[in-house]
């Protein structure tokens, strides 16, 4: 058994950061899904609130590796 994780750019601060590619909240850009660091999702909700949108709640394994078998 085996573990795995995804890198790439948050969506939003442009940073590489791994995360659970099966769980990481992401944002859909141009028909695509983009992942979202944990950072920019704690900067982000608060806008998130004031303009009456829920917030992101990550799943607490977001930013782990996830079971090989789940992908």
């Amino acid at each position: 058994m085996g573990y795995a994780f995804a890198m790439s750019a948050c969506i939003g601060c442009g940073r590489v950061f791994s995360y659970n590619p099966v769980r990481v909240p992401s944002l859909t850009v141009n028909g695509r899904r983009e992942p979202i660091c944990r950072d920019c999702v704690t900067w982000v909700n608060p806008m998130r609130r004031k303009n009456g949108l829920p917030e992101i709640i990550p799943a607490p394994d977001a930013y782990e590796a996830v079971n090989e078998a789940e992908l």
